[in-house]
C-alpha cells in the first residue's frame, strides 16, 4: 500500500495510509497523543527502579523515543520491547521529524540506534535503557507475567478489527504482571468489553487532542 509523510496539527510527522485513510499517530498531534496516553497515563504511574515495557506496534519509534526521554528526566530503568510485523523503511524515518520538534538534537544519534539495532537481539540504548524490537504478529507473542506497562498502539479497530479482540486481549493479560496495566488511544465500546472479559478492570479517561476518552486496563 502507499504510505506518505504528513504533517501532524503539533508539529510532528507521521505515516498516513490513504488507502485506509489511517495514521500511525493522531493527525491532531502525534507527540502530543504519546505523552497523553503513554506516558502520563501509563509510565507516570510507576516509580519503580526497573520498568519492563512492551509496544503493540513499535512503528515509527516515536513512542520508544519519548520513553527513552521521560527515563533520562526521571532517572529510570527501562526494558522496553517493541513487536513490529511490518518495520517502517529506512527512507521513511529519514523524513520523521521527531528529535527536532522535541528539541533533543543532541539525542538524534540515539534515535537513529533504535531503528538501526539488530532485530530480536537486547541492545543496550544508554546506561538505564534497553530496547529489544521483535518483529512478529501479536497474536504470536507468548510473554507471561513479563511487563509492567504495555503501549497497545495497533492500528485502529475500523481497518484491523482482529487487532482488538478478546483473543489478543488474552494475551495480553497474561504478559502482563500482576498489577501492571495497559493504555491505548481507543475507547471504543467492543474494545473495552473484549478487556473486561479477559479479566482486566478498565477506566475510560480523558483522551488526547481530538479524542474524547481513552482506555486503561488493569490486572487485579
Amino acid at each position: 500500500m502507499k504510505r506518505e509523510i504528513i504533517v501532524t496539527d503539533d508539529g510532528s510527522t507521521t505515516i498516513h495510509i490513504p488507502e485506509w485513510n489511517e495514521q500511525y499517530h493522531s493527525k491532531h498531534g502525534a507527540i502530543q497523543e504519546t505523552n497523553h496516553v503513554f506516558i502520563k497515563n501509563g509510565l507516570s504511574f510507576f516509580s519503580n527502579d526497573i520498568i519492563s515495557i512492551l509496544e503493540i506496534g513499535f512503528g515509527t519509534g516515536l513512542n520508544s523515543f519519548i520513553t527513552f526521554l521521560e527515563s533520562e528526566k526521571r532517572d529510570l530503568t527501562i526494558d522496553y520491547v517493541g513487536v513490529e510485523a511490518y518495520p517502517v523503511l529506512t527512507k521513511e524515518i529519514e523524513q520523521l521529524n521527531y528529535v527536532s520538534v522535541l528539541k533533543s538534537d543532541n539525542l538524534k544519534d540515539v534515535f537513529a540506534k533504535m531503528h538501526e539495532q539488530v532485530w530480536e537481539v537486547k541492545n543496550k540504548i544508554s546506561a538505564n535503557f534497553y530496547l529489544t524490537k521483535r518483529k512478529q504478529f501479536f497474536n504470536e507473542i507468548n510473554d507471561k507475567n513479563c511487563y509492567n506497562l504495555i503501549y497497545f498502539d495497533a492500528f485502529g479497530a475500523r481497518v484491523q478489527p482482529e487487532l482488538w479482540t478478546e483473543e489478543i486481549f488474552q494475551i495480553m493479560h497474561k504478559a502482563l504482571k500482576k498489577g501492571g496495566i495497559l493504555v491505548t488511544y481507543s475507547a471504543k465500546g467492543s474494545v473495552r468489553r473484549a478487556m473486561q472479559l479477559v479479566g482486566f478492570t478498565v477506566e475510560r479517561l480523558e483522551g488526547p487532542p481530538g479524542k474524547r476518552e481513552m482506555l486503561r486496563a488493569t490486572k487485579k
